[in-house]
């Protein structure tokens, strides 16, 4: 099992593993070694030195990989600031990658970071995924405009974001009207909760057929 201490080299082998050219081409292997990475994390090991390892790992189309890269790399990007920019350029390379399901894994954990510090790095990439053709992506992103308001609530209002989330409920999927409720009733919580006008209220009952009962 993967759950037991690390004698001493182990994590040079995991760092030697992820090198193998063998394990880069064999997915499954990969799944493996990198598991054996969270699993070492997860217990409090300090691993950080296999970051820039961990960042070659993330160039695969096999989401489960990217998952498990995603959650290592922003697990030390919060705790280690000069290890958050390379963590932030692969996340918005990946914000652009022909995969939706990529597209809104990436910008969710780079939304995560809970770093104050790099969120003029996530406008842009975000700004991109309100509108991207996936409502995959916009559901992310709607929900990512709450992580940005939860770390600084004065960017909401000088990025324009109640306006673009007030347009969103006119969104043609059912998800992200959804989040887009949510979010603005969060956001607006202190000065009463979203403001509904008339003809949402019609919208919204028009469609209420299309959404969960949850």
């Amino acid at each position: 099992g993967y759950f037991v201490d690390p004698k001493k080299g182990e994590i040079n082998e995991l760092k030697l593993a992820l090198k193998n050219f063998n394990v880069e081409k064999d997915n499954r292997k990969k799944r493996e070694v990198i598991k054996k990475v969270i699993a070492y994390m997860t217990l409090g090991i300090d691993i950080s030195r296999l970051f820039t390892d961990m960042i070659m790992a993330i160039e695969t189309k096999d989401i489960v990989i990217k998952k498990m890269v995603y959650f290592y790399l922003c697990n030390y990007a919060h705790k280690e600031p000069e290890l958050a920019i390379m963590c932030i350029n692969t996340l918005r390379r990946d914000c652009d990658n022909d995969d939706p399901m990529v597209r809104g894994l990436a910008l969710r954990s780079l939304c995560g970071l809970r770093l104050e510090s790099i969120l003029e790095y996530i406008q842009l990439p975000l700004q991109k995924a309100l509108g991207d053709i996936s409502p995959y992506v916009r559901k992310t992103g709607v929900m990512g405009i709450l992580k940005i308001y939860y770390l600084s609530p004065s960017l909401i209002d000088t990025n324009g974001y109640i306006p673009q989330l007030y347009r969103m409920l006119q969104d043609v999927d059912s998800q992200v009207v959804t989040n887009a409720i949510y979010v603005l009733n969060e956001i607006c919580l202190s000065t009463g909760g979203i403001e509904i006008t008339q003809a949402t209220v019609l919208h919204l009952l028009n469609r209420i057929s299309e959404f969960s009962e949850w």
